[in-house]
């Protein structure tokens, strides 16, 4: 089954919902930098809305809902994957986490992301980094 939006229709609603509130927006932009919206099993999570006055759709994500599903097993992923998944969950939505696991075993690419995430939820924007 394909998703009712493409992922990137829904990158862009989300970014829109998580506008101005830092780690939103890089809890948010983790979660889009991974891949997560091409699922269809984790898309379900996503709720989206057009405001009647601003005429932009928005979207949210459940994040105690994709972590709940994730410890119920219903929504499988890599343990790379679900390390990701969980700091995202934590920078966006102050879902707890444990660090010592949730960052060990990343791969290079996935530790520059959650750094940069981190970086922006501290009021970094991502186009302020002087390592670019």
């Amino acid at each position: 089954m394909t998703s009712p939006h493409p992922a990137e229709h829904l990158a862009a609603a989300i970014r829109a919902g998580a506008a101005g509130l830092y780690a939103l927006e890089a809890g948010c932009e983790l979660l889009i930098s991974t891949g997560w919206l091409h699922r269809d099993d984790f898309t379900r999570f996503i709720r989206t809305v057009t405001p009647a006055a601003a005429g932009t759709e928005v979207a949210e994500v459940d994040w105690q809902a994709v972590i709940a599903s994730r410890d119920a097993g219903q929504l499988p992923c890599s343990g790379g994957e679900n390390r990701v998944l969980r700091l995202a969950a934590s920078i966006a939505a102050g879902i707890p986490v444990d660090p010592n696991h949730a960052l060990s075993g990343l791969d290079h690419a996935s530790i520059t992301r959650v750094t940069r995430a981190v970086r922006h939820a501290n009021g970094t924007r991502p186009d302020e980094y002087p390592d670019r």
